[in-house]
């Protein structure tokens, strides 16, 4: 199988690093094309065989599953280039999240899925979330979930659950890196302890955390019981984490819906205005 990647910004890049890493894919399987070149000519220059395609109809035309990594308002250009060239046995995937399967399917006539990758997937970790529309096969379900299995553990979820399930595997690290960073800076500033050995600290025990959670001896409940004794320290902050963080979670993911309600409102017209 070969595969191409229109758009090679931070998510596309790391997902043919992703891939490549894993060994899914040999560099000599896979094309990319990219407005900037700087941006190709390093995945070339760090993955000898890998190709560059001058033109995304060149790069449509030799590979047979088509990764769209570009931002919303670029589609309409793309897919007037593009659409031609698309073959039905090929596998389109957008891991746009605004763009909807239906309006996928009305400009092209082929296997496509929805995709939503993380940058976790740049060490082989975290979820892959995917959707599928009905042009599949049983056994190319099974090879593209297996394909996203060498780099993550694949989610299937319905296309209307895409928006907090991204909250949660695709903005989540962004997200817990700033609680994060706020919680070192506060350490280190109101505190006797230098920025350097907090991080530490916290990085540490983010790791820490996250086996024991994985080896599945502890679930988040558990982890706080068994840290909290009853009247002391730990107790006492996690009194004050549930009065306090609860309102602020549901102030994020009311903005992230409003910010996917606004580009679904701005790309209401993308099946109007195709080519």
């Amino acid at each position: 199988m070969k595969a191409g990647f229109i758009g090679t910004g931070n998510m596309g890049s790391i997902l043919v690093e992703a891939f490549l890493t894993a060994e899914t894919f040999n560099p000599s399987d896979i094309t990319v094309s990219n407005r900037t070149e700087e941006k190709a000519n390093r995945l070339a220059k760090a993955f000898p065989g890998l190709k560059i395609a001058q033109q995304n109809q060149e790069l449509v035309e030799n590979v047979d599953i088509i990764f769209i990594c570009v931002k919303p308002h670029q589609f309409k250009d793309l897919f007037s280039e593009i659409n031609s060239f698309i073959k039905p046995e090929q596998i389109l995937i957008s891991i746009t999240s605004p763009i909807q399967i239906k309006d996928l399917e009305s400009w092209v006539s082929c296997k496509i899925a929805k995709v939503i990758p993380s940058i976790t997937n740049q060490v082989l970790a975290g979820n892959t979330l995917y959707t599928l529309n009905d042009a599949f096969s049983t056994q190319e379900r099974t090879q593209f979930i297996e394909m996203l299995e060498s780099i993550s553990q694949p989610i299937e979820i319905e296309e209307n659950q895409a928006r907090i399930c991204s909250d949660l595997s695709s903005c989540g690290p962004a997200f817990l890196a700033k609680i994060i960073e706020q919680m070192i800076t506060v350490a280190s500033e109101k505190r006797e302890v230098s920025k350097d050995v907090a991080t530490q600290i916290t990085t540490q025990m983010l790791y820490g955390l996250s086996e024991l959670l994985l080896l599945g001896d502890y679930d988040l409940e558990t982890v706080q019981q068994c840290v909290a004794v009853p009247g002391g320290v730990t107790e006492e902050g996690l009194n004050m984490l549930e009065d306090e963080l609860m309102p602020i979670f549901e102030k994020l993911f009311d903005k992230t819906h409003e910010k996917h309600e606004s580009d679904l409102i701005q790309l209401k017209d993308f099946q109007s205005q195709k080519a």
